[in-house]
């Protein structure tokens, strides 16, 4: 599930309320001045409480802001990683 969800979330045959959060995670990161109440009920009608939702937003919000820090300092992304997010194998002999 990992590799399809890496591959985007869009085509990964997720539920309805995992779509629609990741709908709204996207949207608030692409464009948060257009998120309201509107997105806010939406996930409401799929089954998601005011925690959770809650919850989304402030971990969304925090990478966004984590993302731009590294970005504006010209931070290297991290080596253990590929593009997709996902651990690279480990190699030998060197420690890493």
């Amino acid at each position: 599930m990992v590799d399809r969800f890496a591959a985007g979330w869009r085509s990964a045959d997720l539920d309805e309320p995992t779509v629609a959060l990741l709908a709204y995670a996207e949207k608030l990161t692409q464009a948060p001045v257009s998120c309201g109440p509107d997105d806010v009920e939406e996930l409401r009608r799929q089954g998601w409480d005011d925690h959770a939702i809650s919850s989304a937003t402030q971990v969304v919000a925090y990478f966004n802001y984590i993302n731009r820090i590294a970005e504006g300092l010209g931070v290297d992304h991290e080596g253990w990683i590929d593009a997709a997010g996902r651990k690279l194998p480990e190699r030998g002999g060197d420690g890493g």
